[in-house]
């Protein structure tokens, strides 16, 4: 009952609507995307998560900057490799809410 007041009342100041613009504006971009997509649910060296998704070392690891600073990834070294994943349980249900969000069928357009 409380998140039902939560959400009806729910609201944002211009501040944070900026700051809320701002991520969603970062996860624009296709490569970005593709990034936290593929941190998701594991930690990813960015060697690997250049390989996966056929990009320089230098572009990725340029993207998981801002995305850190973002707070939308956390990092982890491991010996001399870093780690990244999802910062958090938020970033991963913002995303896979959105994935099933977009497989939907045609019909709920209709209702």
């Amino acid at each position: 009952m409380h998140n039902v007041i939560t959400l009806r009342r729910l609201a944002i100041a211009d501040d944070k609507a900026a700051e809320l613009a701002d991520v969603f504006r970062l996860l624009g971009d296709g490569s970005r995307l593709r990034i936290v997509v593929a941190c998701l649910h594991a930690a990813v060296p960015v060697s690997s998560l250049a390989e996966q998704l056929d990009l320089s070392v230098s572009l990725v690891s340029h993207h998981l900057r801002l995305l850190k600073a973002a707070r939308i990834v956390r990092s982890e070294r491991r010996g001399k490799q870093v780690f990244y994943r999802a910062a958090d349980h938020h970033i991963r249900r913002i995303i896979t809410d959105m994935v099933e969000h977009l497989g939907e069928t045609v019909a709920h357009e209709e209702e």
